[in-house]
């Protein structure tokens, strides 16, 4: 799998890059990743790569010009993905489509972001939130490691994508480790028995403890609190879960 990102700040994508799984991956030739700098396609003896937006208003926009030509420069690829709060949902059925790719680009935007017209060189446009950060390299880099840890041989245990969080509607269950009683708070009975029951639905075996379904955004409105028993009943179709839900 290889990926491009460009970026007008390198040194903020290129640490994460020498660190943990992403580092051995890449030390492996598992994944290939180059950080484009956009600064490098801007114009004029100060590099410029950015101008204010037509028509008045705050903060700067991303040259659709300057885009393009670090486009450009990372062509041919299967995937152009542009991150920007106005994008599709990043969600774990993306990340597995996207990993069947070879090569990835990423378009990671600062200020203001992209001129509107840079969205029509892209595959996809993506957010990972409705929240707003001060630049798309955060985003760029959630895609990027949500993806490559799908790549055969990033994660050495192959069953741990069958059983991630999200993959099949429900979340991980509780995990546990030692000491058996810390701060006051002790674990399960329940976490120390290596005995699994099969969820219905679900085609395998997992630990006899109660993944949540995915999440309080699953049902807009509900607090987390309010997944209990009852409602992992409907979802699992069972009466007695066996289960202790924290």
């Amino acid at each position: 799998m290889r990926y491009t990102v460009i970026t007008l700040f390198p040194n903020l994508v290129r640490p994460w890059l020498e660190e943990s799984l992403l580092k051995k991956a890449l030390e492996r030739g598992l994944i290939q990743v180059e950080v484009v700098d956009l600064r490098a396609f801007g114009l004029g003896r100060h590099r410029t790569v950015d101008d204010t937006p037509y028509g008045g208003g705050a903060g700067m926009v991303i040259r659709p010009d300057v885009a393009v030509a670090a486009l450009e420069r990372a062509l041919p690829a299967d995937e152009v993905v542009l991150l920007s709060p106005a994008g599709r949902p990043f969600t774990q059925k993306v990340a597995e489509e996207l990993a069947r790719k070879e090569h990835l680009v990423l378009l990671a935007g600062r200020y203001e972001g992209f001129d509107a017209r840079v969205e029509a060189f892209a595959t996809r446009i993506l957010s990972i939130g409705d929240y707003v950060l001060m630049g798309g390299e955060v985003a760029a880099l959630a895609v990027l490691e949500a993806t490559a840890r799908l790549v055969p041989g990033v994660i050495g245990d192959p069953q741990s994508h069958r059983e991630d969080s999200f993959v099949r509607g429900l979340l991980d269950y509780p995990q546990y480790t030692r000491p058996p009683s810390s701060g006051g708070l002790g674990c399960p009975r329940s976490s120390f028995r290596a005995t699994t029951r099969r969820w219905s639905g679900g085609g395998g075996r997992r630990p006899c403890a109660a993944p949540w379904p995915c999440g309080p955004s699953s049902s807009p409105g509900r607090p987390l609190a309010s997944w209990r028993p009852a409602c992992l009943r409907k979802w699992t179709g069972r009466s007695k879960l066996g289960a202790v839900c924290p």
